[in-house]
């Protein structure tokens, strides 16, 4: 084995935080400081090289590299993306729709609409906004350079090809057409890089005219077309509240009506469509308890709150997450036992739910198609089967698989299996897991890779993965813990993992693993942890709590400076994660968050092996989160584990933007887990 080169140390200065000057973006010493921590990382893992491109290779001959999108008919044309073998980025094209209705493309009449390959010249690009007018002459998008998820906004003449730059500044990247095609709308972010202002501006004009200003700090900004395209709604919403505005799309410049006034703790979320052929508006709220009902209300105006009618009434076992519509059905999307449900509501017809075959998995509505079709499509995948395009006639039920994610080379799903478990956290709970592992391996102990994430009410239903293929083939075991703070088991679930019972996540977490190693899964030295963003809080935390559980973690762009975060209302995002995570300018709320903080709590103890990535660019959670913890790490920490960190310096939250960029970086961490658990075949 190589000598191991000597880490970096970062300097100590006064004060109660003594790596605070890390938070100096562009400062000399920073970024030479985190170049050093690249080398270092660089370095330590150069004998792993031979790996890396094996595993890059081996998931790359996977996937399919020239391939082509399932197509969505509107209006006249198919709309589509073709990937391409050797681009990082899939173009975008339609063609014209085929007189018989079918998804046919016709190559030879396409037209290629944008080419994000073109415009990326090597670097970062993330595609934002893709929304062609409603008489489908003009594009407008919006594109990001640099990571830090501040977009320039362009429209294209799909006749002449002329490009237009819009000429505003501090732009989310949202755009949104009204019926006329030549109004938009768009969002500007603030100082703290929230969406606050809504501006609408019409084609040949110089500038735009502000429409909304939110100037409540704990809310976000965001305009939509409804499902049937003739309303527009503008939704403010923070953690716990929610207010909608909407117009009529066909008088861009009329001012927006208010749906109902906010009031504290009451979330709704406003479509329009039909209901027994008469224009209804559709409502999903909270005001009959915590897992939302749906409401319904006449169109011919602007309702009010009082003229709301119960459609679908409150239930207490199950979510209603989400809401489709079509002129003949309105979809539902449910959440019950920890598992997604689609519910179908047809049009004088009987209600019926999707029937699935396996026992853990993810589901939603994919594309509810336009708003007269007959179908719509579902996504459906498992941890062990490949994603599935599937067409769903909204009449009868009836399912047809329109595509399937290819896998090149050997594969048979039925190699592996697929497994919903159950642990029991301290106080009592029982917390699923899903798991996945080759069939010849049950009954053994095997290495297993353990993910987490536990914030925001999301859900981490299992999904397939191309790259994971390398660590199942080779005898690991990969299971997703679905702790407290998630969406899995609906909105009580959520509760019950934030705030003042954040800790419910992190005993989860330890009880999943403990569980995996008591059942004979896995043993705690061939067990890895991974987790990013709120989820590398997760893994900061049980590391500080329970290190001795587990051989080696990844914690990818980890939300572990918590408390000083959270301390700074001029930071971007702090203002409205106050009803996550608490405001800590109040002290009880202060001890709380200083009691599980990851870089408040690092001791002098032994630690796992740790991979922890950064983004610089990163507006969600500083690179410096990152840099702090482990420098604080470095210093305290009693063993000689590997601690590295890697900081991407042309990136942001998102890591690299190419598709062979990311599994490069999938396959650096995949080859530093399998040596640190000693699986080298």
């Amino acid at each position: 084995m190589p000598i191991r080169p000597q880490p970096p140390i970062a300097r100590q200065a006064p004060g109660h935080d003594p790596y605070a000057w890390l938070q100096e973006r562009d400062n000399a010493e920073v970024l030479d400081y985190l170049e050093q921590e690249n080398a270092y990382q660089q370095a330590c893992l150069a004998d792993q090289a031979e790996l890396r491109e094996q595993l890059f290779e081996q998931i790359k001959g996977r996937i399919l590299e020239t391939d082509l999108s399932l197509p969505s008919p509107w209006g006249p044309f198919l709309y589509y993306t073709r990937t391409t073998a050797g681009d990082e980025y899939p173009r975008h094209y339609r063609c014209p729709r085929p007189a018989d209705d079918s998804l046919q493309v016709d190559e030879s009449a396409e037209q290629l609409l944008l080419d994000p390959n073109a415009l990326a010249e090597g670097g970062f690009l993330a595609l934002g906004a893709f929304n062609v007018s409603p008489d489908h002459r003009l594009l407008a998008y919006s594109l990001d350079t640099r990571g830090d998820e501040i977009y320039t906004l362009y429209v294209k003449d799909l006749d002449t090809g002329a490009l237009t730059a819009l000429p505003f500044d501090d732009c989310d990247g949202s755009l949104t057409w009204a019926n006329d095609s030549r109004t938009l709308f768009f969002a500007e972010l603030d100082e703290t890089h929230r969406p606050w202002r809504l501006l609408r501006h019409t084609l040949g004009e110089a500038d735009a005219t502000q429409v909304f200003e939110e100037a409540d700090g704990r809310f976000f900004l965001h305009c939509y077309r409804s499902s049937s395209e003739r309303q527009l709604v503008l939704l403010l919403n923070s953690k716990t509240t929610s207010e909608a505005w909407v117009l009529d799309a066909q008088t861009p410049k009329a001012p927006f009506t208010c749906l109902a006034p906010r009031v504290e703790g009451h979330e709704y979320f406003p479509d329009h469509g039909q209901l027994d052929g008469q224009w209804r508006w559709f409502i999903r709220s909270n005001q009959d308890g915590i897992n939302f009902a749906l409401f319904h209300a006449p169109a011919d105006r602007v309702p009010t709150h009082a003229q709301w009618q119960v459609l679908v009434p409150h239930r207490n076992e199950i979510m209603l997450e989400g809401l489709s519509l079509n002129a003949s059905a309105l979809t539902l999307s449910l959440r019950e036992g920890g598992l997604p449900i689609i519910e179908v509501h047809p049009q004088g017809l009987p209600a019926y739910r999707v029937e699935l075959p396996d026992a853990a998995y993810s589901l939603y509505v994919q594309d509810s198609l336009e708003f007269a079709s007959a179908s719509i499509r579902l996504r459906y995948e498992a941890l062990n089967r490949p994603a599935q395009a599937r067409q769903l006639t909204l009449a009868n039920g009836a399912q047809q698989v329109l595509k399937q994610t290819p896998v090149l080379g050997p594969f048979d799903a039925d190699d592996y299996v697929s497994q919903r478990l159950w642990a029991t956290a301290a106080d009592g709970t029982q917390v699923p897991i899903s798991l996945v592992r080759r069939r010849q391996d049950l009954g053994r102990s095997v290495p297993l890779y353990l993910y987490g994430y536990g914030a925001y009410g999301e859900s981490l239903d299992p999904w397939f993965s191309h790259a994971r293929l390398s660590l199942l083939e080779r005898g690991v075991a990969f299971a997703i813990a679905h702790v407290r703070g998630g969406g899995e088991l609906g909105e009580a679930w959520y509760r019950a993992g934030k705030q003042a019972h954040k800790q419910n996540s992190f005993d989860d977490f330890i009880a999943c693993a403990e569980h995996l190693i008591a059942q004979g899964v896995t043993r705690s030295e061939q067990l890895a942890i991974s987790g990013g963003s709120a989820g590398g809080l997760l893994i900061g935390a049980v590391l500080n709590q329970r290190p001795e559980l587990f051989r080696c973690a990844i914690a990818e762009v980890p939300f572990v400076d918590v408390l000083n975060t959270m301390l700074d209302p001029e930071l971007p995002l702090t203002v409205t994660e106050y009803d996550e995570w608490g405001n800590p300018e109040e002290p009880e709320v202060y001890a709380r968050i200083q009691a599980y903080a990851p870089y408040e709590n690092v001791k002098a103890q032994a630690y796992p092996a740790m991979l922890v990535v950064a983004g610089y660019n990163d507006s969600r959670v500083q690179y410096w989160e990152a840099a702090k913890w482990v420098a604080r790490l470095r210093t305290r920490k009693t063993d000689d584990n590997l601690l590295l960190l890697k900081t991407e310096m042309g990136a942001g939250h998102g890591g690299m933007s190419g598709r062979y960029q990311g599994l490069r970086d999938v396959a650096l961490e995949y080859a530093f887990v399998l040596d640190e658990l000693g699986v080298t075949r």
